[in-house]
């Protein structure tokens, strides 16, 4: 039953990417109109808090990102609500950052109630919500699971302390092939431009894993300090590959598509992806994180400026991280989770989950992943749009 499971998840991860991928176009166009948007506006007001009264929550979200049975239910909101007496609307609201900071924007920056009072949003997107003040500071007092969280994850240069944001799940980025064709394997990035996959390499769309990668791999520390220069040298190394047609695709979550019909057989990737297309196609492809370091990522928790129930969100954070729940949900979505204390909950489901790497990575595997540091608004303007020029061009 429990592997049923499993593989009914790795099935929803692929449909939530590939929700991911239809809308990467219309993110693209948005990105860099977005960036800028509230930099010069004073900052909104936080909403009165209700929860006292209003036993209600609103929680957008990614598609297939919680566990889910056959009826379309998802169990462990369900023993929330039991549990606490919070009614949830749980809604998939986010196809793409960019896209879902587009339809609420404007209201942010009135201080409004976006219909969300928690949103599940990326790292960076999470910075800019920040920086712009559209977030509500956290009662940590309400949230005492989070003395669960893992260390690593417990300062972040975007929200130091997690003032602002905690993270709900999170994912390497690094490198695959595909073991039939590439039998002896790869090990850095720079395998990538080896001469017998020219025309046969991928790299993915978002700016921050494929030159995240590309910087690491020139031994520069994408969670310090650095700047144009260390930039540009690797979107340089990218604009040659590129132009030299090693490169044969920038893409979104349709990389898999080529890896699947073999036009590339080795690609900069997402590490669940791999863990999916595993299971839908055979066990042909392998995902390392690379010599020169992968990148890390989390989609977080946060509290909309304009929410009228951000204790009862806290809540539900607090729920989340009880080690037992954080373990159902890994079941299910097969990304990382937060939450010290869910591989040892898991292995009670699965003890093959609780052991694989790309979910409970040991801290090994995680002091070779760096999180991309967080971007002012004028670096994100221009690094973006740097990297769409090649993108566009390839």
């Amino acid at each position: 039953m429990i592997r049923s499971l499993i593989a009914q998840a790795r099935q929803a991860q692929l449909n939530r990417r590939t929700l991911l991928a239809g809308a990467g176009a219309g993110a693209s166009a948005l990105a860099l109109a977005a960036c800028s948007t509230g930099g010069g506006q004073s900052k909104p007001t936080a909403a009165a808090d209700n929860s006292a009264t209003d036993k209600t929550l609103n929680w957008a979200n990614w598609a297939a990102y919680i566990d889910e049975d056959d009826a379309g239910n998802y169990p462990t909101l369900v023993a929330f609500e039991e549990e606490t007496g919070i009614k949830v609307n749980y809604e998939v609201a986010v196809d793409d950052n960019n896209t879902y900071y587009g339809k609420v924007k404007d209201q942010l920056a009135l201080g409004q109630d976006i219909g969300a009072d928690t949103v599940c949003l990326t790292d960076w997107m999470v910075a800019r919500w920040i920086r712009f003040g559209y977030t509500q500071a956290l009662d940590h007092g309400n949230i005492p699971n989070l003395a669960n969280l893992t260390p690593s994850l417990q300062n972040v240069d975007f929200d130091p302390g997690r003032e602002m944001s905690i993270p709900w799940q999170g994912g390497f980025a690094g490198i695959c092939w595909n073991k039939e064709a590439v039998p002896g394997g790869l090990s850095s990035v720079s395998d990538l431009w080896n001469p017998e996959l020219k025309g046969r390499v991928g790299v993915l769309s978002e700016m921050r894993d494929t030159m995240g990668l590309l910087m690491l791999e020139n031994g520069v520390d994408i969670s310090g300090e650095w700047g144009d220069d260390e930039y540009n040298e690797a979107l340089d190394l990218l604009r040659k590959q590129v132009e030299d047609g090693q490169i044969r695709n920038i893409k979104g979550n349709s990389y898999l598509e080529d890896l699947k019909s073999e036009d590339t057989l080795a690609a900069i990737c997402w590490s669940g992806d791999i863990t999916v297309i595993n299971a839908e196609a055979g066990d042909k492809w392998e995902f390392l994180i690379p010599s020169g370091g992968g990148t890390l990522w989390n989609d977080n928790f946060l509290v909309p400026i304009g929410s009228p129930r951000k204790t009862n969100a806290e809540t539900l954070i607090n729920y989340y991280y009880e080690p037992e729940v954080a373990a159902e949900v890994a079941a299910w979505v097969n990304f990382i989770t937060p939450v010290v204390g869910a591989k040892e909950a898991a292995i009670e489901i699965d003890p093959e989950l609780a052991e694989n790497q790309l979910i409970f990575p040991n801290e090994e595997t995680l002091s070779n992943a760096f999180v991309f540091r967080s971007l002012s608004g004028a670096e994100e303007q221009k690094y973006q749009a740097d990297f769409q020029s090649i993108l566009l061009g390839a």
